[in-house]
């Protein structure tokens, strides 16, 4: 199952479960011991070996209590496909250090609601304005800087928020009747643009942040978040600890950003050999004048759906987020928005789309097509890098 089914699956269901850890970084109170009993707790299974068995405890999916959570001090926690790729990348940087074979998934126990949002929030700080609309006070353990004195009046000179949201995975492993934890990842969710108003209600400023600011503020604050986490009692000073430094997209971007470096940490506080990721994402296609990452994709996908279109006239659009891994292609998720309501017609469009879509899109990398209207989604076409073929499903009604 290729990357973007699987976070679309995982998902669904993580909306329709509920609990939360409940370990304080400063006391360390839990939910749990540091080794559960296995016997109240029964794995996901998995049907692809690249995957983690996630860990069902006492018959619910536990979830964290911060999953998910980000500064609402400004509009841009809307964009839910930041979210969903950081997650997505994080599990695969985890993947180098924990194998899936030995390692069981488990959403983030150790960060609460109160300590993330503490984390989130600006330093201490000698500025102060009477009304602020910061959501969250100025406090001694918060991660980004405090503000100046241009904070309400100079985009370019005012101290941004840089970490936009905290993302906690953790990785168990079974001993014998006992899980215990064996990892630790973290996402550092970096602004590459802060959003912010100088009054309230009033209008939206941004302030861009280059990139390699983001990188040098995300470091700086990852040796932070080590030495916080070794603190802990059920971490210590010898599970190993993954950070990496997400670059968030835009607030209206069509997809999600993407990690540009992490770093392990196996014991101890150090911090040091940090590995870049070379990764980038868009939208096809190009609008605004821009110009696309790689012109051979987007003229294969340009084929693509002017031959769709000349067939079928009455599509709303195409559009496709295409990933690019070391400089490659790596995967493209189209969405085909139609007008079909009868059931034939969705089995011919669908067809159709499959073969097109051997003839004009690239070979070597994971496609998805996803086929919907205002019903819902109709049917779904995919390739595995790997193959030469397209599984094709309609979905039907009684």
């Amino acid at each position: 199952m290729n990357k973007t089914l699987k976070i679309a699956l995982t998902g669904a269901v993580l909306l329709l479960l509920a609990g939360c850890g409940k370990l304080n970084f400063d006391n360390d109170s839990g939910s749990g011991s540091t080794s559960t009993k296995a016997g109240s707790f029964t794995t996901t299974g998995t049907n692809d070996s690249g995957t983690y068995q996630g860990i069902i405890q006492g018959g619910k999916y536990k979830t964290s209590q911060a999953r998910g959570l980000t500064l609402t001090q400004n509009n841009q926690n809307g964009n839910t496909f930041n979210v969903r790729s950081m997650e997505d990348g994080l599990q695969t940087i985890a993947q180098g250090q924990f194998a899936t074979d030995k390692y069981y998934f488990e959403e983030g126990q150790l960060l609460t609601t109160a300590t993330t949002e503490n984390w989130l929030a600006r330093q201490k700080g000698k500025y102060s304005k009477k009304n602020d609309q910061d959501s969250f006070a100025d406090n001694s353990l918060g991660l980004n800087p405090a503000k100046n004195k241009y904070n309400d009046s100079d985009a370019n000179k005012r101290n941004p928020i840089y970490l936009q949201q905290i993302l906690e995975q953790d990785y168990m492993v079974k001993n014998g009747s006992s899980f215990s934890l064996g990892g630790v990842a973290i996402a550092l969710g970096m602004n590459s643009v802060d959003y912010f108003q100088k009054e309230k209600y009033g209008a939206t400023y941004q302030t861009n942040i280059s990139d390699s600011k983001l990188t040098s503020e995300g470091k700086a604050m990852a040796a932070k978040v080590i030495q916080r986490f070794r603190r802990m009692k059920k971490v210590g000073n010898n599970t190993p600890i993954i950070v990496g430094i997400y670059k968030q997209t835009k607030q209206d971007s069509l997809v999600g950003g993407t990690f540009v470096s992490y770093v392990v940490s196996k014991s101890g506080t150090n911090v040091s050999n940090w590995k870049s990721v070379d990764e980038q994402n868009e939208v096809l296609p190009v609008v605004n004048g821009n110009k696309a990452i790689n012109s051979t994709v987007a003229n294969d996908f340009s084929d693509f759906t002017n031959q769709i279109k000349s067939f079928f006239p009455t599509l709303a659009g195409i559009t496709s987020q295409v990933h690019y891994k070391n400089g490659a292609l790596a995967g493209m998720n189209i969405t085909i928005n139609t007008q079909f309501y009868g059931q034939t017609e969705i089995n011919s469009f669908t067809q159709y789309v499959s073969t097109a879509a051997s003839k004009y899109l690239p070979s070597g990398a994971d496609i998805n097509i996803s086929i919907q209207s205002v019903q819902g989604m109709q049917a779904f076409v995919a390739r595995k890098a790997t193959e030469k073929s397209y599984y094709t499903h309609v979905f039907s009604s009684y």
